[in-house]
């Protein structure tokens, strides 16, 4: 029976976060003080649990938050005056707009409203631009931290198979571009590729970010593949409802040699690379050279 590793991504979320307040504690003794706003619109409350252990995190590293917390029926207007505010506000280093949005609201303006050097979830143009062409910028946070963990794993990526399944903005296209930096081989598959299963079962690493439960069986993997479970969904069961990932766990850990769980595996790793970004953003805004290339 196959005994797969299990890839903690609480353990390297924590190694993360060490060297994050390390460089912090450096920058404070300079009279620096990272600082991430945080604006969220609404009362959903999975986002209001994520916007908490952001503000949580912050504090644990040294990191100054604030928090904008808006009314759900906020018109678009008001939200990007903010944003214009804290893009010239010289002590906030980064800005994290909490997604979803509410509907009368178009997030797609709200990105491209924040300033690039302040966009620490990296998902403005210029850095998604920067990304495809290899170049430095604030890479998105969940694909940073994927990457992470593969290179804890496997070291040296050079000429590995990977498949990305999904191709969201946020998550399948970014990885796809890293792995493509590291040397991977990429395939991306998506809703209309043919016959997904036997394309998955050629990789020697699977990023599952498709975002429906539990698709990705024992039957898309070939033996001793890395597969890093980057879904969160929620099922209802009899009393209560449980998070799985895009894997079905108990399937894949039967060929898998090692293997993300959900909750534990990337989830912490987002949060981690957030606050790496805040850090990176400062250095960036000041042209201040650091640690942080060895992060």
């Amino acid at each position: 029976m196959n005994t797969p590793r299990i890839i903690d991504g609480k353990a390297a979320a924590r190694e993360v976060l060490a060297a994050v307040k390390h460089e912090v504690e450096m920058l404070c003794a300079e009279g620096l003080q990272p600082c991430l706003a945080v604006v969220l619109v609404g009362n959903d409350p999975a986002s209001r649990v994520y916007v908490r252990n952001k503000v949580e995190r912050c504090a644990e590293v040294g990191i100054c938050s604030i928090e904008h917390l808006l009314p759900a029926d906020i018109d678009q207007a008001t939200v990007l005056a903010l944003i214009a505010d804290l893009n010239a506000d010289p002590r906030v280093n980064g800005i994290l707009v909490q997604m979803p949005l509410p509907k009368q609201i178009d997030e797609a303006a709200v990105i491209q409203a924040i300033d690039p050097r302040k966009d620490v979830d990296g998902f403005h143009r210029e850095n998604v631009g920067a990304l495809s062409l290899g170049q430095p910028a604030l890479y998105p946070c969940t694909p940073s931290g994927c990457m992470y963990l593969l290179n804890q794993v496997l070291g040296d990526l050079s000429g590995k198979h990977a498949v990305v399944v999904g191709r969201s903005n946020i998550v399948g296209k970014p990885m796809a571009a890293l792995l493509l930096q590291a040397n991977c081989t990429v395939t991306v598959l998506h809703s209309r590729s043919v016959d997904a299963p036997r394309l998955c079962r050629e990789a020697d690493i699977v990023i599952a970010a498709v975002g429906r439960p539990q698709l990705i069986n024992a039957d898309w993997l070939k033996e001793g593949a890395v597969v890093i479970d980057v879904g969160i969904n929620r099922i209802a069961e009899a009393d209560r409802t449980r998070l799985v990932g895009d894997v079905d766990f108990a399937s894949a850990s039967q060929k898998a040699a090692a293997i993300t769980p959900v909750p534990g595996g990337v989830g912490p790793m987002t949060i981690a690379f957030l606050l790496q970004n805040t850090v990176r953003a400062l250095r960036q805004q000041l042209s201040v050279p650091g640690a942080h290339h060895a992060l």
